[in-house]
């Protein structure tokens, strides 16, 4: 089997997504490639080319794909697949946007945010926002799958010595054009790939009291900063801090909830963390259920008290 990885970057960094991603790949057998589309990315394509267990990277170096819009991705993965057997993407926003525009084109089922890799044709899949795993096996002759990334080990950066080959570029299709970003701007860790994230839910009050108390305790640990889609739908933080089934999925060595009741939309997002530590007054809240250490308790007092000892 021939596997069609999606190198997840921003034209100059490979980001960590990839390295899970070629882990689920080199799962299913068979020869793992890896496509690198961007601008000016050839700084990604060599770093990729050394990620252990991949034997292949393909290049495609146009302004057509500097932005990673999906209109132009897809008929570019479409037209590589006549020569793999499957596709595997990470399950972040780019992937999530490309990959069903890749199982449609090719006329298969696609296999959404797999948790392992069972055989070359069966794999686990979350469903009930994680309450439940479900064992599917696909007999289309091409996979299209997507990889929750905290699912999967990441491959090594280092031992690999793959060979980096030109992807001819297709034309822009001119169905979308980009517009802009505004991107939020940190010096914390990215939320994502941090070791350490600081939470808070909606018991906090209002954005200021979010950030007075939050925001310290994270700084001292060095931790990113995570929120429950109660807060951010309250505005006390940014969409892009939210975890949850519909913000981001993490598994960091420590993750602190504070006044996080712990709904079921956002255990999805954070129970496969090493450690949880709970701050929440309520002690029948649903987040003590899933917590290695839980503290009973007002956090207005509790979280000043913890940032001070650190």
């Amino acid at each position: 089997m021939s596997v069609l990885v999606l190198a997840e970057h921003d034209n100059v960094e490979l980001k960590d997504a990839t390295l899970a991603t070629v882990t689920a790949a080199a799962a299913l057998g068979g020869d793992v490639h890896i496509l690198v589309a961007g601008k000016g990315a050839q700084g990604v394509a060599d770093a990729a080319a050394k990620i252990a267990g991949v034997s292949k990277v393909l290049l495609a170096d146009d302004a057509a794909y500097e932005h990673a819009l999906a209109e132009n991705l897809a008929p570019l993965v479409v037209a590589l697949m006549a020569n793999y057997d499957a596709f595997v993407a990470p399950a972040t926003t780019r992937g999530k946007n490309l990959a069903p525009r890749v199982a449609a084109s090719l006329d298969v089922a696609q296999i959404s945010e797999i948790l392992s890799v069972e055989s070359p044709d069966t794999f686990t899949r979350p469903i009930y926002a994680g309450n439940a795993i479900a064992t599917v096996k696909s007999s289309d002759a091409k996979k299209v799958i997507t990889v929750r990334g905290t699912a999967f080990d990441k491959a090594a950066t280092s031992g690999g010595s793959a060979t980096i080959e030109s992807a001819t570029a297709l034309a822009d299709s001119g169905l979308s054009t980009f517009a802009g970003a505004d991107l939020t701007k940190s010096a914390r860790p990215e939320l994502t790939a941090a070791k350490i994230i600081v939470s808070g839910g909606r018991a906090l009050g209002s954005s200021e009291k979010f950030h007075e108390f939050i925001d310290p305790l994270a700084d001292k640990l060095g931790a990113a900063v995570g929120a429950s889609r109660a807060a951010v739908d309250a505005g006390y933080a940014p969409n892009d801090y939210q975890v949850g089934q519909t913000g981001k999925i993490v598994a960091p060595e420590l993750y602190l909830a504070i006044g996080i009741s712990g709904a079921i939309q956002h255990l999805a997002g954070m129970k496969d963390s090493k450690i949880i530590v709970a701050i929440n007054k309520d002690e029948e809240a649903p987040i003590f259920q899933v917590a290695d250490v839980g503290l009973v308790g007002d956090l207005f007092t509790i979280l000043p008290e913890l940032t001070a000892k650190l």
